[in-house]
């Protein structure tokens, strides 16, 4: 088993338009193709887990939704990022899943899937929800931006996806 860094998607690799549901709004923001690619020579997998309320609220289709994140996945593998999955949460705030963050079913989901080790895994986030998703998991987690009041106990603060790299590609846990 070996740890694994599980990134959220809007906000954190790509641009967060709101509920997005245009497959040609997907953009990676500034930094993040070169992050990802340094963390994919560690050889640690990259996971992404993220909650997308819009499709339970009915705002965005299940179609729409997958031609947003086959578009993801294009673009990532253009700037030759491999990722081990990606895992969404489709269901309103209001359902009680399990699997929303900050509840851990996302992360626990793919350490069953992809064989992790969730105690040596690390989460990379916009929100308090990622933070508090990576708590409840037992992952460490790396609370992104410059906007936050509150870092919500992150084990470490960064401006944006890749200077979230370099700690993480630092640390030799």
């Amino acid at each position: 088993m070996t740890g694994a860094v599980f990134l959220d998607r809007d906000g954190t690799v790509i641009a967060d338009t709101g509920y997005l549901d245009d497959p040609a709004d997907v953009r990676l923001l500034e930094g993040a193709a070169t992050g990802l690619r340094a963390l994919g020579a560690t050889g640690r997998p990259i996971v992404v887990v993220s909650n997308q309320s819009g499709i339970g609220r009915g705002w965005i289709s299940v179609e729409a939704a997958a031609m947003v994140h086959d578009r993801f996945m294009e673009v990532l593998d253009g700037e030759g990022v491999e990722l081990a999955g990606c895992y969404y949460c489709p269901h309103e705030p209001s359902a009680g899943c399990a699997c929303r963050k900050p509840a851990a079913g996302l992360l626990d989901q793919a350490a069953t899937d992809l064989t992790i080790d969730l105690n040596a895994s690390i989460m990379v986030g916009d929100r308090g929800t990622d933070v508090e998703a990576a708590h409840v998991a037992g992952c460490r987690s790396i609370l992104i931006g410059d906007e936050h009041d509150d870092d919500h106990g992150a084990w470490a603060v960064a401006p944006d996806l890749e200077s979230a790299v370099r700690l993480i590609v630092g640390d030799r846990r």
